[in-house]
């Protein structure tokens, strides 16, 4: 695998989130808490949009700008962001890849146990109901995106490059074996195998 350069100014601390995005921050929370809660007692395919804007105390429109789809509301959770802005606070001297190894292990250290639990049930969907199985292959090119962009940023690439959205593949298809491949219920656990499996990315792949 080509190795990214390692150049990138260095970055302003980025500003605490404002009231609004702090409150949007709460609703899109909440919305898909109850999602989750429906889904769990009613099923997913018995449950409806207008079901889980009532149930978080908002109307269906509101929901749809928080959510695309109902698909959605499985499929895109906080943790990308979480984790971005962690890989964004490392040093910037270190590599893409131990960048991403550093703000990882910090994003998980952060995430408490519950928001892991949801992550699953979540995943658990993604992979048994159709119509979400579906979507999720517009999350996982969604998530390339965004992993790319944030490779760019420290390595002084474009986002576009060839060279950087095959290495932000190559994360997620880290981040997709240490999960199927089992990594039961321990947060923990799985934060351990996937910085390993990072690792293994980091040294070019040895077998």
């Amino acid at each position: 695998m080509t190795a990214l350069p390692e150049h990138v100014p260095d970055a302003p601390a980025a500003p605490r989130p404002g009231l609004r995005e702090r409150k949007k921050a709460r609703t899109r929370a909440a919305i898909r808490e109850h999602a989750l809660r429906l889904f769990r007692t009613k099923g997913y395919d018995a449950t409806t949009v207008e079901q889980i804007a009532e149930a978080a105390e908002v109307s269906p429109s509101t929901f749809f700008r928080y959510f695309p789809t109902k698909e959605d509301v499985v499929l895109q959770d906080d943790m990308d962001l979480l984790w971005l802005e962690a890989v964004k606070a490392q040093p910037p001297e270190l590599s893409p890849v131990a960048a991403l190894r550093a703000g990882m292990r910090d994003a998980f250290a952060s995430l408490p146990p519950e928001e892991f639990a949801r992550l699953r049930e979540a995943m658990n969907l993604a992979l048994t109901v159709p119509a979400v199985r579906a979507r999720s292959l517009d999350e996982f090119s969604r998530t390339i995106g965004m992993i790319a962009a944030a490779l760019a940023e420290r390595s002084g690439r474009d986002a576009d490059d060839p060279n950087v959205r095959t290495f932000a593949g190559a994360v997620v298809g880290v981040a997709m074996t240490v999960w199927f491949a089992g990594s039961g219920d321990s947060l923990a656990d799985f934060a351990d195998k996937f910085d390993k499996s990072l690792a293994l990315l980091e040294a070019g792949l040895p077998l």
